[in-house]
């Protein structure tokens, strides 16, 4: 082990530590949360660290029913149920079979926005088939802990032996319309062909259907499902539901990770433009503009790895409302970006060497919920004042 990563591995046991000290356990009890230990300073004010629960497996998404459970997907194909911050010790159980490999597995979990009185859940998962595995879209209903009524509403082609760029993360819209995205499996030409699914965000019916109003839906040979397309691999989604507003980020190569505004039917670049370069130090593309190619609102060189994204709305971090937190799998830390007018103002790192944050989630009550890997964590922030 090289001198760098020693000290890395020694700063991240150093912040678990910390993070337990905390709480003084993993896995309280009760709705209120501790605030021993020492603050963590930010720029717009100090924050704790509740380490929640340690020994996740590879975590990737997470969301919260309506009574108060927390559901967390897990790569390997399960699903773990929190309540009261603590893990109940359950799973649950009739999740499909997985296709396992490299980066792909049990991806995203979303609810519908009238769960309430449906009770559809939304997953993305990498499903196999007889020539290698691809993204699948699915939802169902639980039953106690069971998963039933299982259904799958779109599944992406072609099927590739690839173990890489699976994408994805789902999000509704204040219309109803849902949104996925999926990662061009690592063939590069795969996001400019609107003919394949790999690369794009799509945008379907809560059942699946295709909506009438898809840019692509009278293009010959394009698939209808199509909303946007040239990208990489998107694995952070969210929407400001008050203007209107999708965001992405997705992983660039060796530098060029983007974040992005949305738009119907707008062409992201890749492999076009790029700000990245190939991880053997090869040029992609000379060309990091286009016309008629999307810019994005920032990039991140050296590559952040950016995976998971939370648009913040709560009130228990009132100076934090507006900002988008990204997940940094290879830099280990979150990053906070502040907007102004649309356009990249500023960001600061938290978390700093926390480990490898896949995802971030806001909880009905405004508290952000962190899940690392590596060591695999469930941390939740609390607001110091």
């Amino acid at each position: 082990m090289t001198a760098k990563k020693t000290l890395l591995l020694l700063s991240t046991l150093a912040i678990g530590i910390s993070c337990l000290r905390c709480t003084g356990n993993s896995g309280h009890t009760g709705n209120a949360p501790r605030q021993t230990g020492q603050p963590v300073p930010s720029e717009k004010g100090a924050f704790y660290i509740d380490t929640l629960y340690m020994g996740l497996d590879n975590p990737w998404g997470m969301v919260w029913l309506p009574d108060g459970r927390l559901l967390v997907t897990e790569r390997k194909g399960e699903i773990r149920v929190f309540e009261d911050d603590r893990y109940t010790d359950k799973k649950l159980d009739g999740f499909p079979e997985t296709y396992e490999r490299g980066q792909g597995g049990l991806l995203d979990i979303q609810l519908h926005p009238q769960y309430a009185t449906n009770g559809w859940i939304y997953a993305t998962y990498a499903k196999p088939g007889q020539e290698g595995g691809s993204t699948a879209l699915i939802r169902f209903r639980l039953a106690g802990t069971h998963i039933a009524e299982l259904e799958t509403l779109y599944q992406t082609a072609p099927l590739s032996t690839a173990g890489v760029h699976f994408g994805s993360r789902i999000v509704f819209d204040r219309a109803g319309y849902l949104y996925f995205s999926t990662g061009e499996r690592g063939v590069k030409e795969n996001a400019q062909d609107l003919a394949n699914d790999l690369g794009k965000i799509h945008r379907l019916h809560d059942d699946g259907r295709i909506p009438a109003d898809n840019p692509f839906v009278d293009t010959p040979y394009a698939k209808p499902s199509i909303w946007s397309y040239g990208h990489r691999n998107v694995q952070g989604l969210a929407y400001d539901r008050t203007n209107n507003i999708l965001y992405a980020t997705e992983h660039g190569p060796r530098g060029g990770d983007e974040l992005n505004v949305i738009e119907k039917g707008k062409n992201y670049g890749w492999p076009v433009i790029t700000y990245g370069i190939d991880y053997s130090g090869a040029i992609i593309s000379a060309l990091a503009e286009k016309e008629g190619m999307e810019q994005p609102v920032h990039y991140w060189t050296p590559s952040i790895a950016t995976c998971g994204l939370l648009y913040y709305t709560g009130e228990k971090f009132p100076a934090w409302q507006g900002n988008l937190f990204a997940g940094a799998l290879a830099l280990t830390h979150v990053a906070r970006v502040e907007l102004k007018n649309g356009n990249y103002a500023h960001e600061e790192k938290l978390l700093q060497a926390i480990g490898r944050v896949r995802h971030l989630a806001q909880s009905s009550d405004g508290y952000i919920y962190v899940l690392t890997e590596g060591p695999g964590m469930l941390l939740k922030l609390i607001p110091a004042e």
